[in-house]
């Protein structure tokens, strides 16, 4: 058989394979416990006045 040649059994190997759904995988949520914090950082002016600052180096 010469490459990218083949015959039915082979065609219909790769049908199945596509259309196949693999379904085999952990369905339950993972539950996390802790706390979430952010720190809202500087006021608007004072990061202005870095950019600024940045920018004009």
């Amino acid at each position: 058989m010469s490459m990218g040649a083949y015959d039915e059994d082979e065609h219909e190997r790769r049908e199945a394979k596509a259309t196949a759904v693999d379904t085999d995988f952990d369905d339950e949520r993972t539950q996390y416990h802790g706390k979430l914090t952010f720190d809202s950082g500087d006021s608007a002016e004072a990061l202005l006045d870095q950019f600024k600052r940045i920018k004009s180096q």
